[in-house]
C-alpha cells in the first residue's frame, strides 16, 4: 500500500541523495563488503552440488545446519567418514545403533526427514536467505521489492503459486501453534509442516489486513540466530514501512479521499503486474552483477531511504498542526 501513495516522493528524495552524509552509508557498505568477501560463492553452496558428490566435511556441514542439537553427532559422522554416497544408504535403524547412536527419536526423525528431501531433490534444499537466493535469484529479488511496495499482493502471490515451499513455512513461523513453542531452533521447526489450523489462519488474516509489514518483521525476528544483522535490517525496514503506510492512510482520511482508494489500488495492481511481467521477460538478459546490486541495495540501503521519508512525514505533520 505504501507504493500506492508515494507518488513522486521517491524521485524527489533521490535527487537530494547528494546531500546525505557519506557516513550514513558506511555500516551498509561494510556489511556488503563482508558478504561479498567472506561468504562462499553461490556456486559452491551445497544447494548446487549433487549429494552423491558431497565430502565427509560437507555432510557434517549439512547435518549441523539442521540445528544446534546436530553438533552432538558431528564427531561420530566425521570418524566414520560419511560422504554423500554413504549418507544416501543410511536408514533409521543404522542411525539408532553404533557408531552413530542417535538415541533421541526426535533427532533421528528430523535427520531422516531432511535426508528424504535431499534424496528427492538430489541436492541440499535451501534453508536460509543466501541459499534461497542462490537457488531462486529472480524470485528472491522479486519478493524483496514486492514485499516492500505491495506486501498484501506479494503474500497472496505466495499463497497461490508457492504455497508449499514458501507460504507454508512463512505462516507457521509468524503464527506458530502453542504446542510448537518449544526450545527448537527455527530450521528444525520447519522440517515437518502441516496445514495451518483455523486459529493460525485467523491470526494471519488479521495481521495481513491491518499490519502486513508486521508479518515480515515477525518472520525476520525468528531468523535472528541465522541472519544476525540482515534480520535486524529487515525488522527496522518493516517498522518504517508500517509508519509510512499509516501516514498514507491518514493523508487519505484527512483529505476525504476514501472514494479514490479502489481506483488507486487497481492502478497500483496494474503497475506492479506490468513491472513484474516486464522483468520476467528480460530477466535472462540482466547481468547477475546488476541483480546482486539491486538485491543488496533493497536489503541494506532501503532502511536509510525510509528513515528520511518518515522524518519528512513527521515534519509535514508538525507543520500542519502548527
Amino acid at each position: 500500500m505504501v507504493g500506492i501513495f508515494k507518488e513522486n516522493r521517491m524521485s524527489r528524495m533521490q535527487r537530494k541523495m547528494g546531500r546525505f552524509p557519506q557516513s550514513q552509508y558506511s555500516p551498509q557498505v561494510v556489511l556488503l563488503v563482508y558478504h561479498w568477501s567472506s561468504r562462499e560463492s553461490e556456486h559452491d553452496l551445497l544447494v548446487h552440488k549433487a549429494v552423491a558428490k558431497w565430502t565427509a566435511e560437507e555432510v557434517v556441514l549439512w547435518l549441523e545446519q539442521l540445528g544446534p542439537w546436530a553438533s552432538l553427532y558431528r564427531e561420530r559422522f566425521l570418524s566414520e567418514r560419511v560422504n554423500g554416497r554413504l549418507l544416501l544408504t543410511l536408514t533409521e535403524e543404522e542411525f539408532s545403533k553404533t557408531p552413530y547412536t542417535i538415541e533421541n527419536s526426535s533427532h533421528r526423525r528430523a535427520i531422516l526427514m531432511e535426508l528424504e528431501r535431499v534424496k528427492a531433490l538430489g541436492v541440499k534444499p535451501p534453508q536460509n536467505l543466501w541459499e534461497y537466493k542462490a537457488v531462486n535469484p529472480g524470485r528472491s529479488l522479486f519478493l524483496l521489492y514486492a514485499l516492500k511496495s505491495s506486501p498484501r499482493l506479494s503474500l497472496l502471490y505466495l499463497y497461490l503459486f508457492d504455497y508449499t515451499d514458501t507460504f507454508l513455512p512463512f505462516i507457521h513461523t509468524i503464527c506458530p501453534l502453542q504446542e510448537d513453542s518449544s526450545g527448537e531452533d527455527i530450521v528444525t521447526k520447519l522440517l515437518d509442516l502441516k496445514e495451518p489450523t483455523w486459529k493460525q489462519w485467523r491470526e494471519f488474516l488479521v495481521k495481513y489486513s491491518f499490519l502486513p509489514y508486521q508479518l515480515i518483521a515477525e518472520f525476520a525476528w525468528d531468523w535472528l540466530e541465522v541472519h544476525y544483522w540482515t534480520s535486524r535490517f529487515l525488522i527496522i525496514n518493516a517498522m518504517l514501512l508500517s509508519v509510512l503506510e499509516l501516514f498514507s492512510f491518514w493523508r487519505i482520511w484527512s483529505r476525504s479521499e476514501l472514494k479514490t482508494v479502489p481506483q488507486r489500488m487497481w492502478s497500483h495492481f496494474w503497475k506492479v503486474s506490468t513491472q513484474g511481467l516486464f522483468v520476467a521477460m528480460f530477466w535472462p538478459l540482466i547481468p547477475q552483477f546488476v541483480c546482486n546490486c539491486l538485491f543488496y541495495w533493497a536489503l541494506y540501503f532501503n532502511p536509510i531511504i525510509n528513515i528520511d521519508l518518515v522524518v519528512k512525514e513527521l515534519r509535514r505533520l508538525e507543520t500542519q498542526v502548527l
